[in-house]
């Protein structure tokens, strides 16, 4: 019996830890998702000026290059595109519908660019996506603030709870 006793405890505490883990690495991939998004608006941004190819192909092709997630958004935005929805409202859609780990202040920047998106002039786009850079940048710096704050937290609390559990019913 005592056996079992220590194996449960033993899982409980592990499951602690793994939660921990878990909760610290979500602060890890809010900044890697701010990254490949900031790359992709790059990217974007490079083939609005040379190529002047239609959004929902430069969507498309840029959802090639970028992790998962991120092009989760695209895809999904060129998708809503094809069927007649404007480049604005697609985006905006696309952004709510996506999993990714990004904060809410994140998402009120990245639907920020819906504004002008596919309905200014060139220039006007442009310095949208420059704008939006600009204050994922900001994000990105602040994540990785927290990023450091919280992840060694998180993972030290979630050691901490396992084995104050484990101690307790020892």
């Amino acid at each position: 019996m005592e056996i079992l006793k220590f194996i449960i405890l033993l899982i409980i505490a592990g499951m602690c830890v793994s939660l921990g883990l878990i909760k610290s690495n979500k602060f890890n991939l809010r900044v890697i998702d701010l990254m490949e998004l900031k790359k992709a608006l790059n990217l974007i941004l490079t083939r609005i000026r040379y190529t002047y190819e239609p959004l929902p192909e430069l969507f498309f092709e840029v959802s090639k290059n970028v992790n998962p997630n991120i092009s989760e958004m695209f895809i999904n935005a060129k998708t809503k595109m094809d069927k007649n929805i404007i480049a604005g409202e697609a985006w905006e859609l696309a952004v709510d519908e996506s999993s990714n780990n990004f904060s809410k202040e994140d998402i009120n920047i990245i639907k920020g660019l819906s504004k002008l998106l596919g309905q200014t002039d060139l220039e006007g786009q442009v310095s949208q996506i420059n704008l939006t850079l600009k204050l994922l940048e900001e994000q990105i710096v602040q994540a990785n603030q927290e990023k450091i704050k919280n992840t060694k937290l998180y993972r030290t609390l979630g050691a901490t709870i396992g084995l104050a559990i484990l101690i307790i019913f020892i």
